[in-house]
């Protein structure tokens, strides 16, 4: 994995606001699998979009039952799962293994190297009966502010917090949100909100210098920008605290970000 440098945003970053349609997406499908990429992945390439902030993947994910990915390598990455439906099963080779649903937050760092699958098997683990529900879910990578850690893994219970109805954080290395309803991710300029929102319902966007707003389902208007359906994307640069509020139940995800990859 290549070392990425990071820079710290300046404080005189112009504002800009980039609306990225779902349909602008790469597009990865398999008899298994529908994947779609924000940015460019895999096979996928296109130099003018390869990341925003220190995000360098966001992969909306839909699994048969029964598959998944099997059991591949990883070196000096965050990576964040979150489910949208059904349940993903993870195995690494550090000796974790666990059941990812709806509400569950999970985090693995790859750091100096790991192996792990993810599929769409949870009963084989518990012993229950046999599926036929897919497993849906939106898995983002950022990169951490210190390579060749140990690799870890964590996950942890936030559906409570998650019905109250605002924006909680879930995946975090920013010292303002500790102590807060938030897995640990080894980046200190980071933190990923999420939000299930009713018809109606609204949240106020963090301010920061870097801002990622995926709509994983539902609809949603962003205070200046318009309506944003399922799948689209706004990547907003010195954000000031938009308000987002939901036309249909909506679930969004949401980095907040003070540095970026590059140098300058």
């Amino acid at each position: 994995m290549p070392t990425f440098p990071i820079t710290r945003a300046p404080q005189d970053l112009t504002p800009s606001l980039d609306l990225r349609d779902p349909g602008e997406r790469f597009a990865t499908r398999l008899p298994w699998l529908d994947s779609k990429h924000s940015f460019s992945f895999g096979r996928h390439y296109d130099a003018r979009n390869t990341h925003f902030g220190l995000l360098l993947v966001n992969n909306d994910d839909v699994v048969r039952p029964g598959t998944g990915f099997e059991t591949h390598p990883h070196e000096d990455m965050e990576i964040v799962t979150w489910v949208l439906r059904g349940a993903l099963v993870h195995q690494d080779s550090e000796g974790h293994c666990g059941v990812i649903y709806p509400g569950l937050a999970q985090r693995m760092s790859a750091g100096r190297g790991i192996q792990h699958s993810e599929k769409n098997d949870s009963w084989r683990l518990t012993g229950g009966a046999e599926h036929d529900e897919p497993v849906h879910f939106v898995q983002m990578w950022v990169v951490p502010d210190e390579a060749r850690i140990d690799p870890g893994y964590e996950q942890l219970e936030i559906g409570d917090e998650l019905l109250r109805g605002g924006l909680v954080p879930v995946a975090s290395g920013m010292a303002q949100y500790d102590g807060a309803a938030a897995i640990r991710i080894k980046q200190k300029d980071a933190a990923l909100h999420a939000a299930r929102l009713e018809p109606g319902g609204c949240v106020t966007l963090p301010a920061a210098p870097y801002l990622h707003l995926f709509v994983a389902r539902g609809a949603v208007e962003l205070e200046g920008a318009g309506v944003l359906g399922t799948g689209a994307a706004a990547r907003i640069t010195a954000a000031d605290g938009q308000r987002v509020t939901a036309i249909d139940a909506a679930e969004i995800l949401v980095w907040e970000m003070h540095a970026r990859l590059g140098v300058g």
